[in-house]
C-alpha cells in the first residue's frame, strides 16, 4: 500500500481509498449469494482471475486481465467494504476457520504470493536458495523454504533488525546487503553460489546483486522489482552459457491461497510475529510513517475501532 499511496502523491490524488489484505466479518449480503452468511469470518482476495482465457489456461492465472482488473470498493482502509459478484463468483472470498484469527488471516494474500514463486522456482531440499530483502515476503520465504526441505538459506537486508528476524526464522546464513556477495556466498557454499535467487525488495542494486549471485543451472526470481523505467543489463551470453533461468512471479491464483490458508491453518508457517505494530483505523497516517521509515517495523496492520 505504500508504493501505490506514494504513486497516487505523484499523480495529485488524495481521495482514493486504499487498502488490501483484509479480514472480517459480513454484515449484509446479496440475496443471490447462497455460499456465504451474515457472521461468517472471511479473507478477501481483492482480485481475481477468470479461469477462461489462454492464459488462465495456462496455469498463469496471475496475468489474466480479469485479474488486473477486478478489486473491492472502497479499498480495505474502511469500517465497510463492499464486495463485487465477480469477486464473490471467481473463488475470492474465503470464510475462515475458528482457529484463524483476523490478524493470521491479513497473511494469507502475501503467503500466497510467496507460495507460488517457489512453486515456479521449484524450490527444494537439497539446494541454496538466497533471499535478497527481509521484509515481511523474505521472512515468509525463509520460512516457507525451511519447510520445503531447504537446508542453506542465505538471507541478505540493509537492516540489521530486520537481518536479526530472519535468524529467528529460519535463515542459516545472514549478510549485510553491503558484503561483496557473490564472495561471501563461495566461501560459506563450497565456491558455488545460489541455486535459487528470490528478489523481495526493489532496490536496483539487489536486482545487480542477484545477477552476480547466480550459480551455473539456476534461477533467479523477481519477486518485487524496481520501479518503472529501471533497466538491468544481463550478461547474456554468461546466462545462455550457464543455463541460468530468469523469472518473475506476480501475485497470487486461488490454488496459491489455498495453500496459504493451509500453511497459516496449520500452525507451520508463524505469521503472528511478524507483525511489529497495530494501529487503529484512525491513525493510518501514524501507520504510514512507520512503514516509511522502516526502522524496526516488518508487518504494520490497521485495525478497525474496538477490534
Amino acid at each position: 500500500e505504500y508504493y501505490r499511496f506514494a504513486k497516487m502523491k505523484k499523480l495529485g490524488v488524495d481521495s482514493l481509498i486504499l487498502g488490501h489484505e483484509i479480514a472480517g466479518d459480513i454484515v449484509e449480503i446479496g440475496e443471490s449469494v447462497k455460499h456465504l452468511k451474515v457472521g461468517d469470518r472471511v479473507f478477501v482476495s481483492h482480485h481475481v482471475p477468470c479461469f477462461e482465457c489462454h492464459f488462465c489456461k495456462q496455469g498463469h492465472h496471475t496475468a489474466c486481465n480479469l485479474l488486473h482488473n477486478t478489486n473491492y470498493d472502497p479499498g480495505g482502509f474502511a469500517e465497510f467494504v463492499r464486495i463485487p459478484k465477480i469477486n464473490i463468483e471467481k473463488k475470492g472470498v474465503y470464510v475462515l476457520d475458528r482457529s484463524v484469527s483476523y490478524e493470521e488471516a491479513v497473511f494469507i494474500e502475501p503467503l500466497g504470493c510467496v507460495c507460488r514463486a517457489q512453486r515456479l522456482a521449484n524450490v527444494k531440499k537439497g539446494l541454496t536458495v538466497l533471499i535478497l530483502g527481509c521484509g515481511t515476503s523474505g521472512l515468509l520465504h525463509i520460512q516457507l523454504a525451511k519447510l520445503r526441505g531447504v537446508k542453506n538459506i542465505i538471507a541478505t537486508d540493509i537492516n540489521e533488525f530486520r537481518l536479526q528476524k530472519a535468524k529467528e526464522f529460519g535463515a542459516d546464513t545472514v549478510f549485510h546487503a553491503n558484503v561483496d556477495l557473490s564472495k561471501e556466498i563461495k566461501e560459506i557454499n563450497k565456491f558455488r553460489l545460489a541455486d535459487i535467487v528470490i528478489v523481495c525488495t526493489g532496490a536496483t542494486s539487489a536486482a545487480q546483486q542477484a545477477l552476480e549471485c547466480a550459480a551455473s543451472g539456476s534461477k533467479i526470481i523477481f519477486f518485487a522489482v524496481p520501479e518503472p523505467g529501471i533497466n538491468l543489463e544481463v550478461p547474456i551470453n554468461k546466462y545462455w552459457r550457464n543455463e541460468i533461468t530468469i523469472m518473475t512471479s506476480y501475485g497470487a491464483a486461488p490454488q496459491d491461497l489455498d495453500e496459504a490458508y493451509n500453511w497459516i491453518l496449520s500452525k507451520r508457517i508463524n505469521v503472528i510475529d511478524l507483525i511489529t505494530h497495530r494501529f487503529p483505523l484512525s491513525k493510518a497516517k501514524e501507520a504510514f510513517k512507520v512503514v516509511c521509515e522502516a526502522k524496526e517495523s516488518i508487518k504494520v496492520i490497521l485495525k478497525t475501532e474496538g477490534d
